[in-house]
């Protein structure tokens, strides 16, 4: 069961806040507030929400985890808690200098030599402005029509490649790690768009951007016939501890898979086995809800994103296949222990780092007279009367931070005791997700053989690779997800990704230029929540916006 008794308060809220018309009224007060009932609500202790009168401490988005700074550095603080401790403080300041350091051992295969240059100040990455420039903090998973991981290139693609033991970062070179047997990144992906014009209810008209993803150059013989590409853009990772610290249950509490509450909206949860401990646990990071903690998630892209063999991903990214890449391994010197690139200290430090990153602070609020700006109070109910508040769940309720399983990190060993996170522990927080992965609709054609005019072709370093898909769809199952199945993304500190990055754009694969444009995209599950907000005034859709940015 899960949360969304709203047919009845829709009703009221919208006539709080001016209605679905063009007349833009000013919003009545509603006495008492309009409750929001969530069937299946764990067992939390919190009164359940108002849609109309947001929390006394809302604009607390992180609890006391949160930060007052909401400049471009944003996203790059630390739990206040943390900061008048010595030893804490000096591990989140190791971390975080190794986050944005190039290691030993990097490569072979890669395609950012650094965690900061994906996660861009701790926030998302960019989207290449143009064909000619290399996908840096983006990049393309791939696999069969099953999920399984291609033969010769993996999961993923890595654009840059290594040569004598130094980063050189090669870029692809058709057939060149076969021909020459050197290590050249694997395939150089790009995107076009095709503008698609559409227009609110009210007659508005918009421009959305649909992505058309090419691959040519590829270093180590053709893709697997049945191929699949999945574009991402790298997320913000602020906030992640303490998404890690919400109870599995109070999670679950959320999923309908079968949708028996007949609501249309069916958010499922995937229970994974954690790598270390082997135990079964939900899988709540990751675009498609594929893993189930900060460190398997930063291991993996160590792994995946830089080459960095450690304790949790030990195998080189290169496959059986690619002799090139598997030979300039062996030419890595100076590894850090046991063989691996990196450190299980250093490790357990870059995963503090990642878990005690603080949210920032919600704007619109006037702390001194505790109220709220009218526009994000009124776009707040029209958020819960469009039932985004069915996907993008506002408040959670950590409970005690589970210590790091590879021990408690110091600055200089890795304590073999497990101490829970005390500055994580029993917050009360405002991300806006279930981590629940959802059906957003879409469909792709089959991966299309084109030459750089569009005409059909078989081979040749000309012909490449072409993916076209309707909707927020890849076509592509990871894990127990779907093509067409996404996690709900947090959306605190949505109003802050541009002031981070004037660079950043929205969606898993950065196609939506601003929050409407991602809105727009919505579909499957989402479809009727998209079809309110196009059905909205622009007065009402000004104070949706308003109410977003301030997260």
């Amino acid at each position: 069961m899960k949360k969304n008794a709203l047919l009845l308060s829709m009703i009221v809220v919208l006539s709080a806040c001016g209605g679905s018309g063009s007349q833009g009224k000013a919003p009545e007060v509603v006495s008492p507030p309009v409750v929001i009932v969530m069937p299946g609500q764990p067992d939390d202790g919190l009164a359940p929400l108002s849609a109309t009168t947001p929390d006394p401490k809302e604009h607390l988005a992180g609890g006391e985890v949160t930060t007052q700074v909401i400049n471009q550095d944003a996203f790059s603080q630390s739990a206040p808690a943390i900061r008048s401790d010595f030893e804490l403080d000096g591990v989140f300041k190791s971390g975080d200098h190794l986050f944005r350091g190039v290691h030993v051992g990097q490569g072979p295969l890669f395609n950012n030599p650094t965690c900061q240059g994906c996660h861009i100040k701790d926030g998302r990455g960019e989207v290449p402005s143009s064909p000619d420039e290399a996908m840096t903090s983006m990049f393309l998973r791939i696999s069969d029509g099953q999920g399984n991981p291609d033969l010769i290139y993996g999961d993923q693609i890595q654009t840059f490649g290594m040569k004598e033991g130094q980063s050189q970062g090669l870029l692809p070179k058709h057939g060149g790690a076969i021909d020459e047997g050197i290590a050249y990144g694997e395939a150089y992906a790009w995107v076009e768009y095709q503008m698609i014009e559409g227009q609110f209810d009210d007659g508005q008209t918009y421009q959305l951007r649909k992505p058309i993803y090419k691959v040519k150059d590829l270093a180590y013989g053709d893709f697997n016939p049945d191929v699949r590409l999945s574009p991402r853009v790298t997320p913000s990772i602020f906030g992640s501890g303490l998404l890690h610290a919400i109870p599995e249950a109070n999670i679950t509490s959320y999923a309908d898979p079968d949708d028996i509450d007949g609501d249309g909206i069916s958010g499922r949860a995937v229970f994974v086995t954690e790598p270390i401990s082997g135990q079964q646990k939900l899988a709540r990071f990751g675009y498609k809800a594929l893993t189930t903690s900060v460190l398997e998630q930063i291991s993996g892209a160590y792994r995946g994103d830089m080459g960095i063999t450690n304790i949790v991903a030990p195998q080189e990214s290169c496959t059986s296949e690619q002799t090139a890449c598997i030979a300039q391994a062996q030419l890595e010197q100076d590894k850090e222990q046991d063989g691996l690139d990196l450190s299980v200290l250093a490790l357990a430090q870059v995963e503090f780092y990642n878990r005690l990153l603080a949210v920032p602070v919600r704007r619109g609020f006037d702390s001194a007279n505790q109220t709220w700006q009218a526009d994000v109070v009124a776009g707040r109910a029209l958020f819960f009367a469009a039932q985004c508040a069915s996907c993008h769940i506002p408040r959670h309720k950590t409970g005690e931070a589970e210590a790091s399983l590879l021990g408690d990190a110091g600055l200089l060993e890795v304590a073999p005791s497990h101490t829970p996170i005390a500055a994580l522990s029993n917050q009360v927080i405002y991300p806006y997700t279930d981590l629940l992965l959802h059906d957003m609709g879409g469909s792709c054609a089959t991966i299309e053989r084109e030459t750089a005019q569009g005409e059909a072709c078989t081979q040749g370093a000309q012909c490449y690779w072409v993916q076209r898909c309707e909707g927020l769809a890849d076509d592509r199952p990871e894990g127990s997800a779907s093509g067409t199945e996404w996690r709900t993304p947090p959306l605190w500190g949505l109003g802050l990704v541009n002031t981070v990055n004037a660079r950043a754009t929205y969606l898993h694969d950065g196609r939506a230029r601003n929050i409407s444009e991602a809105i727009l995209w919505h579909g499957g599950e989402a479809e009727k929540a998209k079809a309110q907000f196009k059905a909205m005034s622009a007065n009402e859709r000004q104070q949706l916006l308003t109410f977003l940015t301030s997260l």
